[in-house]
């Protein structure tokens, strides 16, 4: 049996997170924000599926604003779930969504900090206090807002998207991700706004989980005990998706940390809550698997019987389909081979699946943990309503021309808010850059602009093939 960590509660317009309540599930539209019925008919279909809460992206005033009609609409149709509104780079718009969503996110990364440049930015102490002096003049008004019309809020710091401020501080480090959130999270302790629900979120699920923890660890030290949110953001599609989402927070969820989960897909956004679910129905099991596993280990090798697994908890009774087996072992092994207890996995002894599934499985879960490498790795985001282009027929054409490609990083990004800082973790990065148009990346180098969508694929390859051939 697992044990929650103890956390305060943010109260969500008719739901409760952290303290004792159970794990929320939710997920986020992908249709334009200003497309009223659309938004309703997506919104209706995540919260049909199981999501409690739904965000949608509200990249400005106008968009701010018709979550009101969204709102309105979905109340009319019986729909109480609380809407979540996404903000990034632009403030006021935050101010303007606090009217009218149960809950508003906002990124420390881009909430006063201007974009990105990667440059390094030298600040005496003083100039770095007037920096977040320039945070808590912005931020005050809004938690002020927030407390008038009792919206909650969540502080989402993505690693794709820290400023050139914090990076140039204290580097791409765990430590620079924690600060980014702590800087924001005192001031609104400082006001009294206890609704407050924190994330930390990173394609790569070593960087996540260590940062998550490092984040609790600190929030202790100061005696703060906000719930968190949980997901491993770009995670992808398919198998590859759904593996490394089960990794990264089931690490976490079998050490008693997570009162939220989003598993981000590049799929449409209902299809994200039954993977969710199963994680959560699975933490208390995976726990005392985890424990199982962790005595197996000898010569670096955890070893997994895999027909007791299936026969085992939520999966007995034949109900062990290979969705849920991909889900459990990773989600019982993710944390230890995150912290290199182990590097090898062997999964043995099933008579529901071949020994090439089971060597796959291993292999996948192994590269989910940024430990082997078997097959190409796509850091692709879920798409919203930023999204500029097609994204889950862009994937499926990529995927096809660079499968082969054992061991390359390409991520794949519908806009700029994380694209070029997910380009890190990447060797390539295709992002778009307004609509139909795309640039492409060589790790944060933007190498050419503005592509047509039609024609971005084959650049993305011919720059590939070029690099390949030097």
């Amino acid at each position: 049996m697992s044990t929650r960590r103890i956390s305060s509660v943010a109260h969500v317009g008719s739901i409760a997170i952290g303290g004792d309540n159970p794990i929320r599930i939710q997920s986020m539209a992908t249709v334009d924000t200003n497309d009223t019925e659309g938004c309703v008919a997506q919104a209706k279909r995540i919260i049909d599926a199981g999501g409690e809460l739904v965000r949608f992206t509200t990249q400005g005033i106008r968009e701010a604003e018709n979550m009101k009609n969204i709102s309105a609409r979905l109340r009319q149709d019986g729909y109480a779930t609380p809407l979540v509104a996404d903000v990034h780079f632009t403030a006021h718009t935050a101010d303007v969504a606090a009217l009218y969503c149960e809950k508003v996110r906002i990124n420390p990364g881009n909430y006063v900090d201007p974009g990105r440049t990667f440059k390094h930015l030298e600040y005496t102490d003083e100039e770095y206090a007037e920096e977040l002096k320039k945070i808590e003049r912005t931020l005050i008004p809004f938690i002020n807002i927030c407390k008038k019309h009792h919206t909650a809020v969540r502080i989402g710091v993505n690693h794709g998207s820290l400023s050139d401020r914090i990076m140039s501080r204290y580097g791409d480090t765990p430590e620079g991700i924690v600060e980014s959130c702590m800087e924001f999270l005192r001031i609104f302790r400082r006001e009294h706004f206890d609704d407050v629900v924190i994330s930390i979120k990173a394609s790569n699920t070593v960087v996540m989980v260590t940062t998550v923890r490092l984040l609790v660890k600190t929030m202790d030290q100061e005696d703060m005990h906000y719930p968190l949110h949980l997901g491993v953001t770009e995670a992808g599609e398919g198998e590859d998706g759904r593996i490394k989402s089960a990794v990264g927070i089931g690490a976490l969820l079998t050490e008693g940390i997570g009162d939220t989960i989003r598993v981000s897909l590049s799929e449409e956004p209902e299809c994200e809550i039954p993977v969710a679910r199963r994680l959560v129905d699975m933490v208390d099991e995976c726990t005392r698997l985890r424990a199982a596993a962790e005595a197996s280990i000898s010569d670096n090798t955890i070893t997994l019987d895999v027909d007791s697994i299936c026969q085992s908890g939520s999966s007995a009774q034949g109900q062990c389909d290979w969705e849920t087996l991909q889900l459990k072992v990773a989600m019982t092994v993710g944390a230890l081979l995150i912290d290199r207890k182990a590097t090898k996995l062997t999964l043995k002894g099933c008579s529901l699946f071949s020994s090439e599934q089971l060597t796959t499985l291993a292999d996948s879960i192994l590269q989910a943990a940024r430990i082997k490498f078997t097959k190409t790795e796509y850091i692709s985001c879920p798409g919203c309503g930023r999204t500029l282009y097609n994204l889950q027929d862009t994937i499926r054409r990529i995927k096809a021309a660079t499968g082969h490609l054992v061991g390359l990083k390409i991520g794949i990004m519908g806009c700029i808010v994380n694209g070029p800082g997910e380009m890190a973790d990447a060797d390539y990065g295709y992002v778009g850059a307004g609509r139909g148009k795309i640039s492409l990346y060589r790790q944060k180098e933007c190498v050419e602009k503005n592509i047509p969508e039609a024609e971005a694929v084959d650049h993305l390859l011919a720059l590939i093939e070029k690099d390949r051939a030097l």
